[in-house]
């Protein structure tokens, strides 16, 4: 399978990027600009790694992981009462989830494959 057919890598990298940027449209704090600024940057640098070198299996484990931090933020960082912010990370973190999983599971089916080839 070519690297090329995994979208998933390019709906993280818009994931984090959003994220990165939603507190410039999104009624916010602090605490919520911050968390979703770094963990944006973080999902968004995964996702280019992924994109630029296939072989590397631990990102989308991390890119899941990111998924879990961006749905607990609002909670753990104590902004779940500023309502925009809050859904923009439960979003988030929902989508990039999902992309991690995925990915994730994409790329061990094809490495079984090639195993068992």
């Amino acid at each position: 399978m070519k690297r090329r057919t995994h979208p998933q890598d390019f709906i993280a990298l818009l994931a984090g990027i959003y994220a990165f940027l939603s507190p410039i449209w999104t009624t916010t704090t602090n605490k919520a600009t911050t968390t979703m600024i770094v963990l944006g940057v973080l999902t968004a640098v995964i996702a280019v790694l992924e994109l630029a070198r296939a072989d590397l299996l631990p990102a989308e484990g991390a890119t899941a992981l990111l998924g879990v931090l961006f749905f607990i933020s609002p909670w753990v960082m104590s902004f779940s009462g500023t309502h925009p912010m809050a859904w923009t990370a439960w979003i988030v973190g929902v989508i990039t989830f999902l992309v991690g999983a995925a990915d994730l599971q994409i790329t061990r089916s094809h490495q079984r494959t090639a195993t068992t080839a």
